[in-house]
């Protein structure tokens, strides 16, 4: 095999993004876009080639399911449903293993994975609390329900789409060529294989699976509450808040928040202000105010610019002796805590959340202080969990890692902002369904849309593009989610990731790497049993998935697997399928897919847990894989 200068080329741009990929010195969309760029300037590919992965008709599936997607978590529908289901599981561990792994696989089939493990995992632990079991007992097979139910139907991951997708493409140059084209993937075509991978992992994981999960038994106020309140009190906070009035001769009359060091000289952290009896302006006549007084408390979420005035009581996190000096230092009282409390520092304006730090993050490897969190974020964080520690890490000074549990606290809205920073966090439960207004009105109205576009691809009415573009204008139309809303549910780092690996795909088939590939293998393989490819294709795709992303692996390996067909002339649906499946095979460390850094601090697993019961499940999916696959799509 003698390798060309273009192929030397391709294969140096296409070995630095896999570099970067895995070290994730950049993020994965940057890297995209930077192989566009060097795919262009390094003539490969000309401009509109580089560019054609954006208009693609996989990528724009996918931005409108996401937009599909966002309306069913948004307006509270997937939380409805998964709580419905999961009200049958009972309190046996086995019963608890299978109920919750349907459960998750039926809503990870038509929205995303990651949506439907941060609805649920809330519930899940309070099941586990209610059973008297470990949540690592059930977490890890909640993450691996999501993975294999993903992979049941055309929409449920891009892969999926993405295969899909190929079949056309490949079907355009069949039509050019006077040749028969092939019947594209439909919905439930991926059912037929990815039912029994489904089948078999809970099978495995309600027998030898749920012997190799650690039982971590953490005490009753670690575990995972299921609402605000139940947060705050798992933190200690209800209970271990201090109150200290500001008196009239105090220096901090008059002073914005930002420039009192409190924070910063005491370690304390400023919950809320309660304020009482202020005046307010109601009318004005020239120079003249009419003021009314109000009447009760007004509960105050403080920012850097809030100015303290005298007689206002701030709700205090800290140390006993730091609140003391404080007290001593800037003349302020203690006093009794209000008699609604509770009810104050989590309602429906101002809350908390716990999210998670993903493997990509930003904040990974920088203190809080550094990031600049609370004017970066306008939240305030109140506690930090880290999976496997004893002790909760210094806010002030620990470095962050991925895994890391942040408690924040807030406006709801503020809460809801760091939903569309996916990269950076994954919020935890469904704070949506606290901010007031919220568009759970419209559940009923998303459910309608969401079996409409289910029905019109089970019985192949239209596209799979247009019913989906469909779906997310009559989303946006009927109001479950406002036009900002829609762009918001997209992730965009998927979009720019797909569209920029396209070109790559492309750059493999232009230059001829594809087709050698393909020759090798047909050297190789010779008269020998197809399913050895079937076999090949599905752990090499395995492999990948572990360290790069699934898109990305399936972006890259759909056209190897067309041509390989195509060389051994054999019908090309088992070999995708096969690069389908093992694309949904992220089990085997806690960084292959989002949803395993999901449960990974909420059940305190280490690395190894990952290892230890996902590489049997992938073994599993592999034999399922080569068995099923021929029967159902013969060479």
């Amino acid at each position: 095999m003698e390798l060309t200068n273009d192929m030397w080329v391709v294969i140096a741009i296409l070995a630095v993004a896999i570099f970067l990929f895995i070290t994730e010195w950049l993020r994965v969309d940057v890297v995209a876009l930077g192989v566009v760029v060097c795919l262009t300037l390094t003539g490969i590919l000309t401009p509109e080639q580089a560019i054609a992965g954006f208009s693609s008709s996989a990528l724009i599936t996918i931005a409108a399911l996401f937009i599909v997607g966002g309306a069913v978590l948004q307006t509270g529908l997937a939380s409805m449903i998964g709580r419905r289901i999961l009200g049958i599981a009972g309190s046996d561990e086995k019963r608890l293993i299978v109920v919750i792994m349907v459960a998750t696989a039926l809503l990870s089939g038509v929205m995303s994975n990651t949506g439907t493990v941060a609805v649920l995992l809330p519930a899940i632990v309070g099941l586990a609390y209610s059973a008297k079991i470990s949540p690592s007992k059930l977490l890890i097979p909640l993450a691996f329900a999501a993975s294999l139910g993903g992979a049941m139907t055309l929409i449920g991951t891009p892969p999926n789409i993405i295969m899909a997708d190929a079949l056309k493409a490949a079907n355009v140059e069949r039509i050019a060529n006077g040749l028969e084209t092939f019947h594209v993937f439909q919905f439930f075509d991926f059912t037929l294989v990815g039912a029994p991978l489904l089948i078999g992992g809970v099978l495995f994981m309600a027998t030898i699976g749920r012997r190799l999960l650690p039982d971590y038994k953490p005490d009753i106020e670690e575990l995972t509450p299921d609402n605000p309140q139940e947060l705050m009190d798992s933190y200690g906070l209800n209970g271990n808040l201090a109150y200290l009035r500001i008196q009239p001769d105090s220096k901090l009359v008059g002073v914005a928040l930002g420039d009192t060091r409190i924070r910063r000289d005491y370690d304390i952290t400023v919950v809320e202000i309660i304020r009482s009896n202020q005046l307010r302006p109601v009318a004005q006549f020239g120079k003249q105010r009419i003021m009314i007084e109000t009447a009760g408390l007004t509960h105050i979420f403080p920012t850097a610019q809030t100015v303290l005035h005298a007689d206002d009581i701030l709700v205090l996190q800290g140390q006993e002796a730091a609140i003391r000096n404080l007290a001593y230092s800037h003349n302020l009282s203690f006093e009794s805590p209000p008699e609604d409390t509770k009810e104050t520092l989590v309602n429906r304006q101002i809350g908390v959340a716990e999210v998670v730090l993903p493997p990509r993050s930003s904040l990974i490897g920088k203190t809080l202080r550094q990031v600049r969190f609370g004017p970066s974020y306008n939240l305030t964080v109140l506690g930090i969990k880290r999976p496997g520690a004893s002790e909760p890490p210094d806010i002030k000074k620990t470095t962050l890692r991925f895994g890391d549990i942040l408690l924040v606290r807030g406006l709801w809205h503020d809460i809801m902002a760091l939903k569309k920073q996916r990269s950076d966090f994954v919020v935890m439960g469904q704070p949506e369904t606290m901010i007031d207004n919220t568009n759970t009105n419209k559940a009923p109205v998303a459910a309608a849309i969401m079996a409409t576009m289910l029905i019109i691809l089970m019985f192949e009415i239209l596209p799979l593009v247009t019913a989906s573009l469909l779906a997310a204008l009559a989303i946006i139309l009927t109001g479950c989610l406002t036009m900002d809303e829609a762009y918001e549910s997209i992730d965009w780092k998927s979009i720019l990731l797909i569209g920029g690996m396209l070109p790559m795909a492309t750059a493999l088939t232009e230059v001829g790497l594809v087709n050698e590939i393909a020759l090798q293998v047909q050297n190789s393989v010779g008269s020998a049993n197809p399913r050895i490819i079937v076999g090949v294709l599905f752990l090499l795709t395995a492999v990948l998935t572990q360290v790069l992303s699934n898109t990305a692996t399936a972006v890259l390996l759909a056209p190897i697997a067309l041509q390989i067909a195509d060389r051994l002339q054999i019908t090309p649906y088992s070999l995708l399928m096969s690069v389908a499946l093992g694309a949904s095979m992220a089990f085997a460390s806690p960084v292959a897919s989002p949803v395993n850094t999901l449960v990974l601090g909420a059940g305190q697993y280490k690395f190894a847990d990952f290892t230890k019961v996902g590489l049997p499940l992938i073994v599993i999916g592999f034999v399922i894989s080569v068995i099923i696959i021929p029967i159902f799509f013969p060479f």
